[in-house]
């Protein structure tokens, strides 16, 4: 069992180093950017994934409308995990309308949708995508397995390499996701470079 979980530690060692190639240095630093000029704004962040990448958006919601590291103002941004909605929208349109309803039930000129799929297939979230772009928002794209139908559509694209299975991407996205966030809160609170005044108590 040890010689499996030492093989396996390698596998999250690996997926997370990728995050040090310079095409995601890249990635990162540029949502980091404009997440960050998006909340300078007034404007609000829009995530989307299924099941475990569900949850991974929630929990980058979350961090943005808490408390990351230090205390500061929460940054708005909406998971799309409404199980009413969900359901509602599943049970009389269709599954893989569920994350396009929520984007155009929410969204604004200069908001973000963030998808998040570790195969890029997923009719739901290439639907979000379309109805992003329909709406002119700034797209991101957390992707694996080659990046399936969605690569080379969102304004930014993460694409985790080398992996069959889900945890091992969804473990790479969250890495990324903390560290934007880290990043973002530098930015915006901690950093002369963007007046932090304005969204600042």
């Amino acid at each position: 069992m040890q010689d499996k979980l030492v093989a396996a530690i390698d596998d999250c060692i690996d997926a997370i180093h990728q995050l040090k190639q310079p095409g995601s240095l890249l990635f990162m630093q540029q949502v980091v950017h404009a997440m960050a000029a998006c909340f300078s704004r007034g404007n609000k962040i829009l995530v989307a994934g299924n099941g475990g990448s569900l949850c991974d958006a929630m929990h980058f919601a979350e961090e943005l409308t808490g408390l990351f590291r230090q205390a500061r103002r929460p940054l708005p941004a909406i998971a799309l995990a409404d199980p009413g909605h969900i359901t509602c929208t599943g049970n009389d349109l269709g599954f893989e309308w569920v994350f396009a309803r929520g984007v155009e039930a929410y969204s604004q000129p200069g908001d973000i949708f963030i998808g998040l799929t570790t195969s890029g297939k997923s009719p739901n979230i290439i639907r979000a995508f379309e109805e992003a772009q329909r709406q002119g928002l700034q797209t991101v794209a957390f992707l694996g397995k080659g990046g399936g139908a969605l690569k080379g559509i969102a304004d930014f694209e993460l694409i985790i390499e080398g992996f069959t299975s889900s945890d091992r991407i969804q473990e790479a996205h969250m890495t990324a996701i903390h560290l934007i966030i880290e990043q973002v809160e530098h930015l915006l609170f901690y950093s002369d470079h963007l007046p932090a005044a304005q969204l600042q108590d």
